[in-house]
Order: C-alpha cells, then sequence, then structure tokens
C-alpha cells in the first residue's frame, strides 16, 4: 500500500509538472517513453508514460524494476502509445476525484 501511494504521488506531480519534472522522479527511456521514479525499501517502481501534446498518458504500472526497465516493457508501451495516437479520444479517461 505505501509502494501505490507512493507512485500515485509521483502521478500526481506528473499532472502539476508536465514536462518540467525531472529526475530523480522522471527519466526519458526512448522514443518518447518516459519513466515515473519511486523506491521504497530498495525497491525500484516504475510507471511508464509518453505524452501527446501536453496530455501525460500513462501505459503501465507498477514496474518493479532490478537494473533497468526490460526492452519488452518500452516495447509495449510504444505499441500503446502507437493505438492511442490513432485514436486519442477512445482511450481517454479523466482524472478521478478521489
Amino acid at each position: 500500500m505505501k509502494a501505490q501511494a507512493k507512485c500515485r504521488l509521483r502521478v500526481e506531480r506528473l499532472r502539476d509538472l508536465g514536462h518540467e519534472l525531472r529526475r530523480p522522479e522522471a527519466d526519458l527511456l526512448r522514443d518518447g517513453i518516459y519513466e515515473l521514479r519511486a523506491s521504497l525499501h530498495g525497491v525500484h517502481y516504475r510507471v511508464l508514460y509518453f505524452f501527446h501534446g501536453t496530455v501525460a498518458a500513462i501505459v503501465t504500472h507498477g514496474i518493479v524494476k532490478e537494473d533497468a526497465v526490460p526492452p519488452k516493457e518500452i516495447d509495449r508501451a510504444l505499441e500503446r502509445k502507437k493505438r492511442f495516437a490513432a485514436n486519442p479520444a477512445k482511450h481517454r479517461r479523466e482524472e478521478s476525484t478521489e
């Protein structure tokens, strides 16, 4: 639960700062895919996202990172980015107020 709270905090910071969010909280991986970074008790959690204009679209959640984000996770995020770009309205979800 604490890890989830830390990841949620990172998502909130991304919402507030957008493209301005930098290391150590966020970093570019490759091809427009970024990672939100949160750690708890030596475990590194990653949430992958990309920008569509000024909107940050989250494409994966809760990856536990060892040495590096696995290339297959980045490839999966790139495929989701492509699908999103083809029809943004279909994939849009408004932020909850909880």
